[in-house]
């Protein structure tokens, strides 16, 4: 028995639908940093260039929560 043998059923993952509730909850995690832009765009169904440029329109709409 080889422990080294790949299940080639494992390694494919369902897509994801990409809807505004995951992409909102993607940028709520990447803003509050819970979340990796990885995560983030996997949670989401997108590519990472993909989340980024979601973010960054995200970002131009949402100010800083921190007083310093």
């Amino acid at each position: 028995m080889n422990p080294f043998k790949i299940n080639l059923t494992n390694l494919w993952e369902p897509p994801v639908k990409t809807t505004p509730q995951n992409v909102e909850e993607a940028n709520e995690g990447l803003f509050y940093s819970k979340m990796t832009l990885p995560a983030a765009a996997k949670h989401c169904g997108m590519t990472q260039k993909e989340m980024r440029l979601t973010f960054f329109e995200y970002l131009k709409y949402h100010p800083p929560t921190y007083t310093g």
